[in-house]
């Protein structure tokens, strides 16, 4: 372990794998108090999504520049998968190759692995043993661009759920005419009861509290329409339940607000009617992309139009700080990484096309959230639906 000598980066052999998993290795350094109090290490899947470990690693190495600017040197990084194909991306970084370990393994989760071909090799694959060194307390949350199924599947098995939750929800953040706003469900839960609807409420009202700096976040169930009468059965059920909940918290000095606003519609999501709005998976996840497919068709039509005459090139020309400042709202890029919510620690998704700025954007999501209560404030706002039952 050559590379161990000048205390750059780590490579675990095959015969290691177990003791590292059971907490019997340090490769990172975790327990070293030499590193200082409030040191964050961060898993880092660099085999996911469509691009690997060129953009993944880039993507971190711009993340950490951030890191340091904003807090310090408080962040180190442990990068899981094929350990050649990563050192030779670390070596273009000498200052994120300074904070950063490689640990290698053989089984890589692909885009086109399914969920149950991902469980088969949870103990030896890179997302499998990114995630196993968050459980064993090794690292402290995990980033990774894999495909969902696999990724919520093996999040779920090897993290685990807190307490009263069935399974985990993908939130987004969204900008709005007010700031910004969470939406969750996004895909890992395409049917969901009244109850489960009720858990992403109040998961998301934390997630806005900790990542929007929200003290009393608005929350909004999305329906097709805001009057009370509409929508279907299970919106109608939920829509009753949240209300209860914000009775009773709004009759309880010792309790937070939950401050429920009823129901919201499509439009709403960017008009800013509540900083947390709920749907199912199915919806959400229609929801997301359609989102994203408009806000690139206009950037392509404003673009293409401004090459049609020296007119529309010269009024592109002065439209360009305002197009600018646009974009630099509305970017999809900006608002990427999802917290899977519902888990006992932090695994952050991020869009499996992720360009190096939009992947850093996901690290700094995942350092926010480890240096949070996040889990524990999740928990006791579940307790909540205790008493509505």
């Amino acid at each position: 372990m050559g590379s161990d000598l000048t205390g750059r980066y780590v490579s675990l052999l095959a015969p290691l794998r177990k003791r590292f998993l059971e907490g019997d290795v340090d490769p990172v350094g975790v327990n070293d108090t030499s590193a200082g109090i409030g040191m964050k290490y961060i898993a880092i899947d660099a085999m996911g999504g469509d691009f690997g470990p060129s953009v993944v690693v880039e993507g971190v190495a711009l993340a950490y520049t951030q890191l340091q600017q904003s807090s310090g040197n408080c962040v180190r990084f442990v990068f899981f998968g094929d350990e050649d194909a990563i050192n030779a991306q670390l070596e273009k970084y000498p200052n994120l190759l300074s904070a950063s370990s490689v640990v290698h393994t053989d089984v890589i989760v692909t885009n086109e692995m399914k969920p149950i071909d991902a469980l088969r090799h949870k103990e030896d694959s890179n997302l499998g043993m990114a995630l196993h060194s968050v459980a064993s307390g090794r690292t402290h949350a995990v980033v990774s661009a894999a495909n969902t199924g696999a990724y919520v599947t093996l999040a779920k098995v090897i993290l685990e759920t807190l307490p009263g939750i069935d399974r985990p929800a993908i939130p987004a953040v969204m900008p709005n005419r007010n700031g910004m706003s969470v939406v969750l469900d996004l895909g890992a839960n395409l049917e969901c009861s009244p109850e489960r609807l009720v858990q992403f409420a109040l998961m998301g009202e934390v997630l806005a509290r900790a990542l929007l700096k929200k003290s009393s976040p608005t929350v909004g169930l999305l329906n097709v329409g805001s009057e009370e009468m509409k929508g279907n059965a299970i919106v109608q059920t939920t829509g009753q339940m949240l209300h209860s909940i914000d009775k009773i918290t709004k009759e309880d000095a010792s309790l937070d607000r939950f401050n429920f606003r009823g129901f919201v519609e499509g439009n709403d999501i960017f008009g800013g009617a509540a900083d947390v709005i709920v749907t199912d998976g199915f919806s959400g996840n229609i929801a997301l992309k359609a989102i994203e497919g408009v806000i690139l068709f206009l950037f392509d039509l404003i673009r293409e139009s401004g090459k049609k005459s020296l007119l529309h090139k010269l009024l592109a020309l002065l439209m360009l700080p305002l197009l600018k400042n646009v974009k630099q709202t509305i970017d999809p890029r900006l608002y990427n990484g999802a917290v899977f919510l519902g888990l006992n620690k932090i695994a952050v998704k991020s869009h499996g096309s992720a360009d190096p700025f939009s992947f850093a954007k996901a690290v700094c999501v995942a350092v926010n959230m480890a240096q949070s209560n996040f889990s524990d404030e999740i928990e006791r706002r579940l307790q909540l639906v205790t008493k509505i039952q």
